[in-house]
Order: structure tokens, then sequence, then C-alpha cells
């Protein structure tokens, strides 16, 4: 992809949302540096094309709200703790970047400062005009909503040109599980009504339609190969396209 650099991106502002367990590798639980560090180095050398990146973390390789829950734990205990999970992830990607001198904030939807600065709009603007990597952590701060409406959310809120969302295991949306049924049919592009009308799984209700509704693009693709970051940020036909309109 080297040959590529100095391809125009086709976005300028984007929403990269990354799961908890893109960033555990292989062994599916916890953080592993050197996954997190080759993700690094795909959101910098998008950073290099001139692209304001803002990035959503989920927690799922370290904890699941929803398994707390129905394990007989409290919703909104199990959902916080959830919230702690991806400012962990948040922080080593943070990390990360910055061991390659990529200027990175983590912003929190809970306040703790002595840790990062707390969500607001015009100040997370602010860093990505000037060319800092913006990391998006604890959901919305409200139980009951996942990391993908944060992505939503995030993204009507800095304008985003589209969501990235990188998904393990699977390379676009497909009508089945395509690890369960051989004869599964891959979709190229969809619309958001048809997401819902056809039940597909590839957000919930929530974010799905707050993407609706604001006209946000949405491209799935796989993250196994960590160069597909890349390449869906330059804008390559990779994945499922999902349009903005109605």
């Amino acid at each position: 992809m080297e040959g590529n650099i100095l391809e125009p991106a086709k976005y300028k502002r984007i929403v990269l949302k990354l799961s908890g367990e893109s960033l555990a590798g292989d062994q599916g639980f916890g953080i592993n540096p050197t996954v997190v560090e080759d993700i690094a180095k795909q959101i910098k050398k998008i950073r290099e094309h001139g692209v304001d990146v803002a990035i959503v973390v989920g927690g799922g390789n370290i904890w699941r709200g929803l398994a707390g829950s129905a394990k007989g734990m409290d919703r909104a205990t199990a959902d916080y703790m959830g919230m702690m999970a991806t400012v962990m992830n948040a922080l080593a990607l943070q990390d990360a970047l910055e061991k390659l001198d990529v200027d990175t904030r983590v912003q929190t939807a809970i306040e703790m400062r002595q840790v990062a600065e707390p969500y607001i709009r015009r100040k997370a603007i602010r860093h990505m005009e000037k060319g800092r990597v913006v990391i998006f952590g604890a959901g919305t701060g409200n139980p009951y909503f996942s990391t993908d409406t944060t992505a939503a959310l995030r993204a009507a809120e800095i304008e985003a040109d589209v969501i990235l969302m990188a998904k393990k295991g699977t390379d676009g949306i497909y009508d089945s599980d395509p690890n369960k049924n051989a004869n599964a049919k891959k979709f190229d592009s969809l619309t958001y009504i048809e997401i819902l009308n056809k039940g597909l799984h590839v957000m919930d209700t929530t974010a799905t339609s707050l993407c609706m509704d604001n006209k946000i693009p949405l491209l799935v693709f796989n993250i196994d190969d960590h160069e597909n970051i890349f390449r869906a940020a330059l804008g390559e036909e990779i994945g499922t396209t999902v349009g903005g309109e109605e």
C-alpha cells in the first residue's frame, strides 16, 4: 500500500468504529499491544493524507454489559462497567498512536479528568482541525446505549463524511451469518431502510435510525487485514456500503 501514499483520500473526516475484540487479536480477550500498534500505524497513514480521524472504540474484549446483565447483574451497572472498559482501550490506542508521533486526545462521556478530557463537541472538532486524532471513550455516557450508537451520534455531531465500521471475521454485510451458512449472500450496497426491513444485525436499531435520519454513510469492512482501515479511508470499494439516504 506504500505505493498509494499520494492517492487522494475520498473523505475529509471519518469516524472509525473499532470493536474491543479487534484490539485483542487472536487471543480473543484483553489488549494485544502488537495488534494495537499495527492498527495505529494504519491510522497514522490516514492522517498523513490529511483526513480528520475520530475513533469510537468498544469494550467487548474486557467486559460486555449485556453479558453481565444476562447473568443477573443490574443492567445499568453492567453497562457502566462496559464504559470503563472502552476507556482502557482508548488509552491503549492513544499510547500506541503517540509512540508513532501522532498527536492524540481521548475524550470521555463520563468525566475522569486525571486520564482524559470530558467530551466537548467544539473542542473535539478543534483538535481534528489541528491534525490530532480524537478517541471517544465511555460510549454516550448512558446505560442501554451501545458504542454503535455512540459512533452514529458522534459522527452526526462532528459532521463526519462516513462511519468506517471495522468488523472481525466478516468482509461486509450478509443476508445471514456466513460463518454458519455457506450460501450466505453478501451485499455490495444497501440502504438503512433495507437494513431495518430485512432485520440485518449490522448495528442496533437506534444507531441505524440515527444514521438514516442524519444521512450518514456507513462502510462495513473486515479488520482481520489491518490495511483495510487505510483502504477504506481512501475510498476503495471493499466491504458493504450503506447509503446515507432514506
